[in-house]
């Protein structure tokens, strides 16, 4: 069960207020791949954080947007099977509207859109949509 829950950062990006707090959201989920933690979803605060989090695990970004209902529909879909999320993972959700210069930096064109970053930072790869299986699958984990 999530201690915060994904539809907290949908509804803060929603009402236009403040993002949900920095600490992440862990998930005790039962253990599929021995000796990672549980996956973790938090929000954007800046570069370092998300240099800091991919240097230690595998990160992706999630560039949401408040009025985009495909958005909406996946913070939703999340929420609901993050216990599926593979284990290790960092799901950092930015603001597709608000964090204009990480989305300049991956060549981000529209919102809804997948970034995962290499431990220094750079993009490894992108992809838009999809669900709890794109999001497993497409993100690379160290051997």
């Amino acid at each position: 069960m999530l201690r915060k829950s994904l539809a907290v950062v949908a509804l803060a990006f929603a009402l236009g207020g403040p993002t949900a707090p920095p600490s992440a959201y862990a998930v005790d989920a039962v253990a599929t791949e021995a000796g990672l933690p549980p996956a973790e979803a938090v929000t954007y605060e800046n570069v370092e954080q998300l240099k800091a989090l991919a240097a230690k695990r595998p990160t992706v970004v999630y560039f949401h947007a408040h009025w985009c209902p495909t958005c909406q529909a996946t913070l939703t879909s999340l929420e609901a099977r993050w216990p599926e999320v593979r284990r290790g993972l960092v799901l950092l959700i930015a603001d597709y509207d608000k964090d204009a210069d990480l989305k300049r930096a991956y060549g981000v064109t529209y919102q809804n859109t997948f970034v995962q970053v290499a431990a220094d930072g750079s993009k490894l790869k992108i992809w838009n949509g999809g669900g709890i299986e794109t999001l497993n699958s497409r993100t690379q984990f160290p051997q």
